[in-house]
């Protein structure tokens, strides 16, 4: 599978995770092994397993080394809709994946080029292959209508409790 189709099972997994009761941040993440084989696919599911870790690239890397038997991923590639945050970017280097391929970068918090550069940082014992922009307007998107709708929201609660 390309790049592109990768992320659209990345795109389909962070609407999955914006449709749940609770709603999650609509975040996805597929992760291929050196084979292209898809080892595992994860949505954020931080509100739903109230777990501070259950971000979608934990998740995915979770369960990649549950399917392979192995903590070491090497020559894997993980596939994102938003850019790592620092608790991801580190179990990234740590797993020893190949290669991450970003959706929407995250210039508040991203780890893998924006904020920080934590995945290609030297002083690491592994340097991650990076590529970023893969259907990132499209990822962005899910991520500012899923914040427009959620403030919209509040504020018709808060409306609502005035009245």
């Amino acid at each position: 599978m390309t790049d592109d189709e990768l992320m659209g099972l990345a795109i389909d997994e962070a609407r999955a995770a914006a449709a749940r009761e609770p709603a999650d941040v609509p975040i996805g993440a597929v992760v291929v092994g050196p084979d292209g084989t898809v080892l595992a696919i994860a949505g954020n599911r931080r509100e739903a397993d109230e777990d501070p870790t259950a971000h979608a690239e934990i998740l995915a890397l979770r369960r990649a080394a549950e399917v392979t038997g192995r903590w070491n991923l090497a020559g894997s590639t993980l596939v994102v809709t938003l850019e790592p945050c620092t608790m991801c970017a580190g179990a990234i280097v740590l797993a020893r994946v190949e290669r991450v391929v970003v959706g929407a970068m995250d210039p508040k918090a991203g780890a893998a080029g924006s904020l920080y550069d934590l995945v290609r940082e030297p002083r690491l014992n592994h340097r991650v292959e990076l590529t970023t922009d893969v259907r990132g307007q499209e990822c962005g998107d899910l991520l500012r209508d899923f914040f427009r709708a959620r403030r919209k929201r509040a504020a018709e609660a808060r409306s609502d409790q005035i009245d």
